[in-house]
């Protein structure tokens, strides 16, 4: 059994967000059940959580022979095992990678660099000098990506841990209307959210914050 850990409690703007959905979501797409292990601030810091995790930082799995952390390097892992996440063939297998990649380096980083200027630096004055060059390079790699997209439902042939990703990364930007104002883009990211192993990700994320809330 796979033990997932992760957050028993984020604020209400991180909520859907936390990178253990991503882990979720793929465990849910290739019909793995697991177990969940919710820490907190103290945990994070403790020498036995970052032998786990040297960052202290959320999601890492244990099973019985491995210990993995890092949410990219975690979906790679199940995706490998999972049909439903990666082709069978060599090729679709390395083109699969190469947007899990994509979506993690060349996508995320300036993506996540717009939302933490908004999210964590509102106000603060060398945040606002910043947002309008951050906002260019969100708004140049969408823009790359949707000319990728064309007509495609998918970034290939068919949904795989790569689409599993780049969607995931697009919800940071939920606070803003970025990917609402592409038409194109954001028919794909609700073709990705509409999947029912997301929706169950999606509720078992939530559900901790919502008993605590309760």
């Amino acid at each position: 059994m796979i033990t997932l850990t992760t957050l028993r409690w984020v604020p209400p703007f991180a909520r859907g967000v936390v990178r253990d959905l991503r882990v979720r979501w793929a465990l849910e797409e290739a019909g793995i059940q697991y177990q969940e292990r919710l820490i907190g601030p103290e945990d994070q810091a403790s020498a036995a959580y970052r032998a786990l995790q040297p960052f202290g930082q959320v999601p890492a799995i244990e099973t019985d022979s491995l210990k993995l952390f890092e949410s990219g390097a975690i979906v790679f892992h199940i995706a490998e095992r999972s049909e439903a996440l990666m082709p069978t063939d060599p090729d679709g297998r390395a083109r699969t990678s190469a947007w899990m990649f994509a979506a993690l380096n060349s996508i995320e980083p300036h993506v996540q660099h717009y939302a933490a200027l908004d999210l964590f630096h509102e106000g603060e004055p060398w945040a606002q000098a910043r947002r309008p060059s951050a906002l260019e390079a969100v708004q140049r790699r969408l823009t790359q990506l949707e000319d990728w997209l064309g007509g495609r439902d998918y970034l290939e042939d068919r949904f795989s841990a790569g689409d599993l990703l780049m969607s995931t990364v697009l919800r940071i930007l939920r606070h803003t209307d970025i990917v609402a104002s592409r038409p194109m883009l954001n028919a794909y990211q609700r073709r990705c959210e509409a999947r029912a192993a997301f929706q169950k990700a999606l509720a078992d994320h939530l559900k901790p914050f919502e008993s605590i809330a309760a």
